[in-house]
């Protein structure tokens, strides 16, 4: 296993388990897989704001999972907040790598200066409020018909974890 700082070489994988994530399940609230033109302009984002994507190579070199945050929300006081996502390729569930993504991504924030993380988790999504309550996130909300897939309605499960960063905060 090898970890790495997914480039723009990696949009095609993640691209493909982005696009599971929002045909079978209610991992992503979308509809619509994501094209190319999307993923490059998503990765355009990433880079500029000098936001991280991380993944995990099996021993051929294949992705196995990636994770990464982004801007909770756009207003500047909350420029010390980030949501993060984890998705995991099908092919390689069920082997840890959702605990040891999140736990890269506590690292990585941590040495950013963040001081929140953020997880928007479908409330039916057990395995992942289980991940995020064992990783020290604590609930914070829940928005129920939040959104609409598969003929129901989905209720958001929303989790926090606040890190001891910054040190100094300042309003700028």
């Amino acid at each position: 296993m090898t970890w790495i700082d997914c480039g723009r070489e990696y949009l095609e994988p993640i691209r493909a388990i982005f696009n599971e994530a929002i045909v079978n399940s209610t991992a992503l609230y979308d509809y619509v897989p994501r094209s190319r033109e999307y993923m490059e302009s998503w990765f355009e984002v990433k880079e500029e704001k000098n936001l991280p994507v991380i993944g995990v190579l099996d021993e051929k070199g294949e992705l196995m999972a990636f994770g990464s945050y982004g801007p909770w929300r756009a207003h500047a006081a909350y420029k010390y907040s980030v949501e993060h996502s984890i998705y995991v390729d099908t092919r390689f569930r069920g082997r840890g790598l959702g605990k040891l993504m999140l736990q890269k991504l506590i690292e990585r924030a941590r040495g950013q200066d963040f001081h929140m993380m953020i997880g928007v988790i479908d409330a039916q999504n057990a395995t992942s409020i289980a991940l995020h309550e064992k990783a020290g996130f604590t609930p914070c909300g829940q928005i129920r018909e939040a959104g609409y897939k598969f003929g129901r309605w989905l209720d958001l499960a929303m989790y926090q974890l606040v890190l001891p960063t910054p040190e100094h905060p300042v309003e700028v």
